[in-house]
């Protein structure tokens, strides 16, 4: 058994919406613990203990607390400051622990013994216990369906009136997936009252009519909310017509959601008055919280424990406030007017300035917007938790958000990779300058720029990528206006030939294909274009083009089978004015729905555009086009699909890590080649050969192995060794082999050195390497291999965990890709040998957390496999036991 670390306390949702802390149990629990069992029904006693009567549930309380922390896992859920759960998990072996949880009879149905087993499990497996058992009474069928709908394998037995369970711990896909499928639904619940309001409180709006309130205010009843507002004034009977109360506690009806915008030092005693009220949600627009340092956050945790005690979400603090454009709801509650036409895309921003820019380039581009929610500090609501409410909403097309963090980053991946499966879902980043780069030893190190994360966790869950808030938007508006392009494949026509040209140049580099038109398609194009224009890709339609030269070429396009984007390059003249061609344009998309058309403008363009996207400048319209190609590709790539953790694998590696890395130090050790072998070998990834401790040794090796061999330096000390001359290759006689190792024994200063003799590989090299990154984990990298890496830089992330379908794509998305797939008549290699190469590294990057840098470089890939000949590992001791499984709330400690 591993040594443990104690669990630490969670806050999660109930499916009714309501927030629930789960914890450890501690000696304080003893009066909630026996209040629970008491009111509970007799019914529901005979159930958890066989029996009716109450002594055993009380000499059950009291073993709880008396039992040892390794004899016994216990956790408990309070909802509202009143403990109404607990779970407890009774080491049984090594691997293995009996569980049993009762849950206070009003709060069934709520998930509350879902969360619970989850969490245990969680729990357990930090502690190398891999499997569940328990016994429950064959008609105890809520107990039963809890452990059906937690989504882990389990396996029953009957035998007279009674159930014997057993289960994995493991969180498997089905059962990660279960837990966010309900945590999905209760954030909807949750945030219902935040995003669809039907009555609002402000606090904080001055008499004078100045503050930041009092610009809520009038954004509030000038943007013309359908619901009751209410203002909280002590002093002031009525503001902009609205009659005050002191409190919001005094307010007869109930109130969705309050708006806090009083100074920093008043939040704690509006959210008090908010929560006595039973407000469900509230927004503080209020700064001076963890933006200003120590004492801000703490302040800032004051409130989130008082609202989290209270199952009150909270949006902010330090934020502009929120919109929901809903024709039926119409709540304007922030400090800008810039409030764009009722639509589908829902925005998040965890800066209000970006914010602000999203709705001011919505409302300019036309784009219709949904919701608007300013993140602000996020000490409660996150992009993830608006993800999971926006999913299944019908009135969301799409959702676009601007992030600074991202919390749990393998948990985004999930909620991100859910929602753009459904809708397209777009981001910009910031504070990924250059100048967070990290400095490393390894090549993997080095290449570990503060994106590669972002661009590694997008690509993986199909989050498209945007540079800026405009072309965030103009994105947006393709997708909202245009159906998903079935390839890349783009037609470009125009009546100016120059800027026909500039359109593909502009295409081909973003990688979009212009393809060379099939000569029946040419010779039909032509009775509309003049010979001494152009029928090719791109089509030129001539200076003197009418709308109906333009309805027969588009339809003409449109019609083919070889192109899957239109791209029409208009500039208007006194020969033809470009309303009516305009207007063609705008009745062949309903004649060619299933194909996009998009319309580069670069004058006054008049009216009837209909069902056309239109933008002004060329570079604009290309990068929305590829934006929507990209995310088109991975709609159509199936569904990733994990193999199961192999549990007795990750078990020995991680007691071999355990031995091979020093507690009491936090720096890296870089591992001599046989303990890299011992940590690689269990899955296929040690490089080939044998470690010699001097000349002799060597020479018998190298006749072991086979003439010619490779000698390479072993010292953990030498990273990069052929920038220090410490390789020997094509050595084939013994002779040379004993010389070889003396001159790399003396180029390192001693008598002798270890030395790595390796057989003579060849193929075409790539590089592959792990990076623990302090915010995202642990990255993989797939490069083009060799002394070049650094210099081609030809190289992709992956975020663990990585499907064979994920390595797939990092593979064919290098430049080098088409030396692996037999370039030039050279034979293919083996490419499903690399990708599952690729596979096992984020196995082993997830399995060790003590594994800080790997790198593989070069693997040589053949047609018959793929080898390893140099691998350089660090391990450091492990900064966390979280792997991310339990779905938490941000811990408000």
């Amino acid at each position: 058994m591993t040594s443990p670390s104690p669990p630490r306390a969670a806050d999660v949702l109930l499916s009714d919406g309501r927030i629930a802390s789960i914890r450890p149990l501690d000696g304080s629990d003893r009066a909630g613990l026996i209040a629970l069992h008491d009111a509970v029904a007799d019914e529901s006693i005979r159930l958890r203990f066989f029996t009716p009567g109450r002594i055993a549930a009380h000499r059950y309380v009291d073993h709880l607390l008396s039992a040892p922390e390794d004899a016994v896992l216990t956790l408990v859920a309070v909802v509202s400051e009143e403990l109404v759960g607990v779970v407890s998990a009774e080491i049984l072996s090594a691997d293995a622990a009996e569980v049993a949880m009762l849950v206070a009879d009003r709060e069934h149905g709520h998930g509350l013994g879902s969360l619970l087993l989850e969490h245990v499990a969680a729990a357990c497996r930090n502690r190398g216990i891999h499997r569940f058992v328990a016994e429950v009474l064959a008609d105890n069928n809520a107990m039963l369906q809890v452990f059906r709908d937690a989504g882990f394998d389990t396996v029953r037995h009957i035998d007279r009136g009674e159930v014997s369970v057993e289960m994995s711990t493991e969180a498997t896909a089905r059962a990660v997936e279960a837990a966010d499928a309900r945590e999905s639904a209760s954030e909807a619940r949750s945030l219902r009252p935040l995003l669809y309001p039907r009555s609002v409180a402000l606090i904080g709006v001055r008499r004078d009519g100045s503050g930041l309130g009092h610009a809520v205010l009038r954004s509030v009843i000038d943007g013309g909310f359908t619901g009751k507002v209410h203002v909280v004034h002590p002093d002031v009977p009525s503001m902009e017509g609205i009659t005050t109360v002191r409190r919001l506690r005094d307010i007869v009806d109930h109130v969705d959601l309050a708006i806090v915008t009083v100074p920093a030092d008043q939040v704690v005693a509006a959210i008090d008055d908010a929560t006595a009220a039973g407000v469900p949600a509230a927004v503080v627009i209020s700064s001076g919280f963890g933006e200003l340092g120590p004492e801000g956050a703490d302040l800032q945790r004051s409130i989130l424990r008082l609202a989290r005690s209270h199952g009150m979400r909270l949006v902010g603090p330090n934020c502009m406030g929120v919109t929901s454009n809903d024709p039926d709801i119409r709540l304007n509650a922030t400090f800008t007017s810039s409030v764009p036409r009722p639509g589908g895309l829902a925005v998040a921003s965890q800066s209000g300035g970006v914010g602000i820019a999203l709705l001011d380039a919505a409302r300019r581009h036309g784009l219709g917007v949904h919701a608007f929610i300013s993140l602000g500090n996020k000490a409660d609501v996150s992009g993830n938790d608006l993800l999971n409410a926006w999913v299944d909403d019908p009135s969301v097309t799409a959702a676009a958000l601007y992030l600074e963090s991202f919390g749990n980053a393998r948990k985004f991946a999930r909620v991100a990779r859910r929602f753009a499966a459904r809708k397209p879902l777009l981001a910009v980043v910031g504070g990924l300058s250059a100048s967070g780069r990290r400095a490393g030893a390894s090549h993997t190190a080095a290449a570990a720029t503060p994106a590669v994360g972002v661009e590694a966790l997008f690509a993986q869950a199909g989050v498209i990528r945007c540079d800026s808030a405009e072309s965030m938007t103009r994105t947006a508006l393709l997708l909202d206006q245009q159906p998903l392009p079935s390839g890349r494949r783009l037609g470009v026509v125009s009546n100016a030939g120059g800027l026909g040209v500039l359109a593909v140049d502009s295409a081909e580099a973003a990688g979009l294909l212009v393809p060379e038109l099939s000569g029946d398609l040419r010779a039909e194009l032509a009775t509309q274009v003049s010979v001494t224009v152009g029928t090719s890709n791109p089509v030129d339609l001539g200076a003197g083009a009418t709308a109906g030269h333009m309805t027969r070429v588009v339809d003409g396009l449109l019609g083919s089978d070889e192109i899957d984007v239109l791209l029409v390059v208009l500039v208007p003249t006194t020969v033809a004015t470009a309303s009516p061609l305009v207007e063609a344009l705008g009745s062949l998309q309903a004649q060619h729905a299933d194909k996009p058309i998009v319309l580069v403008g670069l004058g006054d363009l008049g009216e009837g555009a209909g069902g056309v996207t239109v933008y002004h400048a060329l570079e604009h319209a290309i990068d929305a086009i590829t934006h929507a190609v990209q995310y088109a590709e991975w709609r159509r790539t199936p569904p990733a699909s994990y193999a199961p953790r192999d549990v007795a694998r990750t078990d020995a590696v991680r007691a071999v890590a355990a031995k091979l890395v020093d507690p009491t130090q936090d720096a890296a050790r870089w591992l001599p080649p046989g303990e890299v072998h011992d940590l690689l070998d269990p899955y296929g990834l040690a490089p080939v050969g044998l470690v010699a401790e001097d000349p002799d040794q060597a020479a018998r090796a190298a006749a072991e192995i086979g003439f010619p061999v490779v000698l390479k330096a072993a010292s953990p000390d030498i990273v990069h060794k052929t920038d220090r001359g410490l390789v020997r290759v094509d050595l084939r006689t013994a002779s040379a082999v004993t010389a070889g190792a003396r001159d790399l024994a003396a180029i390192v200063g001693t008598e002798h050195t270890a030395v790595l003799v390796q057989p003579m590989v060849e193929g075409v090299e790539v590089a592959m390497g792990v990076i623990r990154d302090p915010g995202f984990g642990p990255l993989v990298m797939v490069a083009a291999g060799g002394i070049a890496t650094n210099i081609l830089a030809d190289r992709t992330f992956l975020l663990p965990p990585v499907s064979a379908q994920d390595a797939a794509r990092a593979i064919r998305s290098l430049r080098m890709w088409p030396l692996l797939d037999g370039y030039r008549g050279a034979p293919r290699v083996d490419v499903a040998a690399l990708e599952g190469m690729v596979v096992s590294l984020a196995e082993l990057a997830l399995d060790v957390p003590e594994l800080s840098e790997l790198d593989l470089n070069p693997v040589f890939c053949q047609p018959g496999g793929a080898v390893a000949v140099d691998a350089k590992v660090a391990l450091r001791p492990a900064s966390t036991d979280d792997d991310g499984v339990p779905r938490r709330l941000r811990d408000p400690a």
